[in-house]
C-alpha cells in the first residue's frame, strides 16, 4: 500500500489510570492509520512504558524520535486513550519543534466499564492536554466530538479533514509561484504585495512575457518538447476548428513555461494574458493555463498571485484540481444564485463537455485568428468550495474567504466557461466582499473543503479569514 502522509503520534498514559489502556489504544490506532495508509512515527513499546509517552524522559525520546523524520512528517496525532500527562505531550511537542497540525482525539468511557479497571477519564484529560498546549502556544486542532472512539466513523471522517488540513499547511509554507509577465494594466484589482507573501514563507519568482516570446522565437517547429505539448493538447481538447500554426504555437508557449517553471523550481503561476500575448503572439494560453490546472500545477489569469494561492490550496485539499472564476453576473431574481465565468482557462474537470475555441471579447479587438485557445463549456453541477486569499497591505498581513455552494444545472446561454452557482445567504458574502474590498476573482473547486482550508489558514498559518457558512 502507498503512504499518503505521515503523522506523528503521541499516546497519551497517565499512571494513576488503568495503563493497558495506552498499551491497547496504541495499537489499535497505529492500526487504523495503518489501514488508511498512513504510516506511523510512534514511540515503541521498548522505547517507553507500553509505547506512550507518561514522563519528561519519555517527552525527549519521543520528540527526539519526531526530529528523526521531521522532513516526513505532515502532522501529529495525539491519542488519549485514558486521562493523559499534559505535561509530557506539550513537553514532547515543544522539543520535537516540528512546527506542523496537531489533532488532539479523547477515547470515550463505556458507562459498563467505568470501574478503577477500565475507566479512561479521557474526556476530562482532553482539556487539560489542551489547556497545556495553549500554554506553550502551540496550535493544535479538535476532532468533531469531543470524545470520539478511534474506529467510528466520524473519526474517519475527523482523520480525512485532518489530513486536507495538513496537506495545505505543508503545501503553503515555502511556495514559490511563477509570475509570468506584467499585471496588464486595466487590473488594478489583482495588485499584491510581494513582501508579505515572502513574510509568509511564499517567494515569488518573475519572468517577463518578452524572455518567454523570445525563447519561443527560437524553438524550430520540430522541437521534441513542442511535438510532445501538441500531441497532449490534441488529447486534452477537442480542436477540429482551430488552425494547425495556432495549435502549434500553443504548444510552443507550453513548452516553454513547463521547461521555465521546472528550472526555477516554481510550483503553480500566474500568467499575463490581456491583451499582450494576443498582440504579439497571436494566441490565448487558456489551454495551456487549462491543462496546468488538469494536472495540479494551479494556473491562474491576470498575473493573479493571491488568486492561485487559493487556487493551489483549495487543489491541495481536495486533491481535484481548481479554477479562477469571476463572480460574474446575477442569475435571474434569485438572491442565492450567480453566474461564475473566465473566458476560459477552466480545467477540464470542470466541464460536462468542452472544446477548444477563441476568445469572443478580445477577438473584437485583435481579431479572430488571433484569439484561439479557449476551453469553451458548460460547468458541471456538482458540490463547489470556494476561496480567496489577498495581501493587506494596510496591515501587513493575509486576509481572505471561503465558504461551500453547489455549482446548479440552471440554464445558461453564454460564452466561454460558465455555470450558475447556489450559495445560502450569497448577499451577505458578496457585502463582505465588496465591503472588505477584495478582489472579483475567486478560487473554485469541486469539493467540500472549506473547513479544512480555513482550519489551515487561521490556526497554522496566522492569517485573517471569513468562513461563509449556510
Amino acid at each position: 500500500m502507498s503512504v499518503k502522509a505521515t503523522l506523528g503520534v503521541i499516546i497519551g498514559n497517565r499512571g494513576f489510570f488503568p495503563d493497558h489502556l495506552a498499551k491497547s489504544g496504541r495499537e489499535e490506532m497505529i492500526q487504523i492509520l495503518r489501514t488508511a495508509g498512513i504510516e506511523a512515527i510512534v514511540l515503541g513499546p521498548e522505547q517507553s512504558k507500553h509505547g506512550a509517552v507518561e514522563t519528561h524522559e519519555e517527552a525527549k525520546r519521543c520528540a527526539a524520535l519526531f526530529r528523526s523524520a521531521s522532513d516526513r512528517i505532515d502532522g501529529v496525532i495525539v491519542s488519549l486513550p485514558n486521562f493523559g500527562d499534559e505535561r509530557a505531550i506539550a513537553d514532547t511537542l515543544r522539543l520535537a519543534g516540528l512546527n506542523v497540525p496537531v489533532l488532539v482525539q479523547a477515547t470515550p468511557d463505556t458507562p459498563s466499564k467505568m470501574t478503577i479497571a477500565h475507566r479512561r477519564d479521557s474526556f476530562c484529560g482532553k482539556m487539560s492536554a489542551c489547556n497545556n498546549l495553549s500554554q506553550y502556544r502551540i496550535p493544535y486542532s479538535l476532532t468533531s466530538l469531543h470524545t470520539v472512539e478511534p474506529q467510528s466513523d466520524a473519526f474517519r471522517r475527523d482523520l480525512e479533514w485532518f489530513l486536507a488540513v495538513c496537506r495545505v499547511v505543508k503545501g503553503l509554507k515555502r511556495l514559490r509561484i511563477g509570475a509570468i509577465g506584467a499585471r496588464p494594466a486595466a487590473f488594478n484589482t489583482v495588485r499584491y504585495s510581494e513582501k508579505i507573501l515572502e513574510a509568509n514563507g511564499i517567494s515569488v519568482e518573475t519572468i517577463d512575457l518578452s524572455e518567454i516570446l523570445g525563447r519561443i522565437e527560437r524553438m524550430k517547429d520540430d522541437n521534441p518538447n513542442a511535438q510532445k505539448k501538441l500531441d497532449a493538447i490534441r488529447r486534452y481538447v477537442s480542436t477540429g476548428n482551430v488552425p494547425n500554426p495556432a495549435l502549434l504555437k500553443m504548444a510552443k508557449l507550453g513548452a516553454v513555461i513547463d521547461g521555465w517553471m521546472q528550472d526555477a523550481e516554481v510550483s503553480i503561476s500566474a500568467i499575463q494574458c490581456w491583451t499582450s500575448l494576443e498582440e504579439y503572439f497571436g494566441v490565448v494560453p487558456c489551454t495551456i493555463m487549462s491543462m496546468m490546472s488538469e494536472d495540479g500545477l494551479s494556473s491562474a489569469c491576470e498575473v493573479d498571485i493571491a488568486g492561485v494561492i487559493g487556487m493551489h490550496a483549495l487543489q491541495l485539499a481536495s486533491g481535484t484540481p481548481s479554477a479562477l472564476l469571476d463572480w460574474n453576473n446575477n442569475y435571474a431574481e434569485d438572491p442565492d444564485k450567480a453566474v461564475c465565468f473566465h473566458c476560459s482557462n477552466l480545467p477540464k474537470h470542470f466541464f460536462k463537455d468542452v472544446r477548444m475555441d477563441f476568445q469572443e471579447i478580445i477577438a473584437g479587438t485583435v481579431g479572430k485568428e488571433n484569439t484561439f485557445g479557449t476551453c469553451v463549456g458548460r460547468v458541471k453541477a456538482g458540490p463547489m468550495s470556494f476561496a480567496r486569499f489577498s495581501t493587506d497591505d494596510l496591515h501587513g498581513s493575509m486576509r481572505g474567504y471561503v465558504g461551500e455552494g453547489n455549482f446548479t444545472d440552471d440554464p445558461l446561454e453564454t460564452f466561454g466557461g460558465a455555470g450558475v452557482v447556489h450559495i445560502p445567504h450569497l448577499q451577505k458574502l458578496l457585502r463582505h466582499i465588496c465591503e472588505r474590498g477584495f478582489e472579483h476573482h475567486v478560487a473554485a473547486n469541486f469539493s467540500t473543503v472549506a473547513s479544512a482550508v480555513h482550519e489551515a489558514a487561521t490556526r497554522y498559518l496566522g492569517w485573517d479569514m471569513y468562513w461563509h457558512r449556510s
